[in-house]
């Protein structure tokens, strides 16, 4: 079901993020630890800002598994920036394609996700009908991933009209998107849950969200960090502390650092807005008298 890694925070290089911990995204896709299934070898993606060219992320993906692209391990020393989010693929819905690995870019938002949308087949087309002209058009792969993101672009687009970008605004959008997921789940009768592991962002901000549809079952694990430098020597990573200048924040599927005090699990069913301060906060998806 998929693994990811999201960062904010001060520039660093490609590498030390995805590649040199121990735990490193890299090794999660043939090995995670905390996910049923641990091969993730159905492709990856990596996307990255760099604001002095573009606000645009630039995005590198493609369909081989992550451990054994030279390419991949070619680039990573030589790309820094402030915001880099990650995937490794273990495809659930939708085939074996570039178009179908995340992260999804669209102008400058990235977004990659974790899980599935229970049965997606069964709705996938009513999905598409409630989608602008513009957004149903710009999809260009199967998953159900993707179509959630179109959703929930054009939540969010509708918002932007009178209202300035932030991770309140992104997760108002998030929130709408669930709503009218699970509101077409329970027209056409499905009750398979929904696992909604997701991280949306912009270079300048980013939000993550740990839902699961069923609230007797567990979520997908989902770590973020704060207030720290994320630092990474000879494969040992670790978060130490720092001024606010150097201070980074990620959201992970999984620790990269083996020190329980440098991470917090996102509680089920919650948001976490990082904002571009790099305050975090968490916020329930749904208030506990409307769910």
């Amino acid at each position: 079901m998929c693994r990811l890694v999201a960062y904010l925070g001060a520039p660093i290089v490609m590498h030390k993020l995805i590649i040199e911990p121990k735990n490193s995204l890299i090794n999660q896709s043939s090995n995670a630890q905390e996910i049923e299934e641990p091969l993730n070898g159905d492709g990856f993606g990596i996307g990255w800002y760099n604001p002095i060219l573009t606000d645009v992320a630039g995005v590198f993906t493609s369909i081989t598994p992550a451990w054994s692209n030279r390419s991949l391990r070619s680039i990573a020393p030589l790309i820094k920036s402030s915001s880099f989010f990650a995937h490794v693929r273990a495809a659930s819905v939708g085939e074996l394609s570039e178009t179908n690995c995340h992260p999804f870019s669209y102008k400058n938002f990235l977004m990659m996700h974790n899980g599935d949308a229970g049965d997606f087949e069964k709705y996938k087309r009513s999905i598409r009908a409630c989608l602008s002209d513009p957004m149903y058009n710009w999809i260009k792969g199967q998953t159900d991933s993707e179509h959630l993101f179109a959703l929930f672009l054009d939540y969010l687009n509708v918002k932007l009209q009178s209202k300035e970008c932030s991770a309140d605004v992104i997760a108002e959008a998030l929130k709408e998107m669930i709503e009218k997921l699970e509101a077409i789940k329970k027209e056409h009768g499905v009750t398979e849950p929904s696992y909604l592991n997701m991280v949306v962002g912009d270079g300048e901000r980013m939000v993550g969200i740990r839902y699961v549809s069923d609230p007797s079952t567990t979520p997908l694990s989902l770590y973020y960090s704060e207030g720290l430098k994320y630092i990474c020597e000879d494969g040992q990573c670790k978060m130490v502390p720092t001024d606010a200048e150097n201070q980074s924040t990620l959201i992970v599927s999984e620790k990269l650092t083996s020190l329980a005090e440098d991470w917090k699990q996102v509680p089920a069913n919650y948001f976490v807005l990082v904002y571009n301060t790099l305050d975090i906060q968490l916020k329930p998806i749904f208030n506990p008298s409307s769910k």
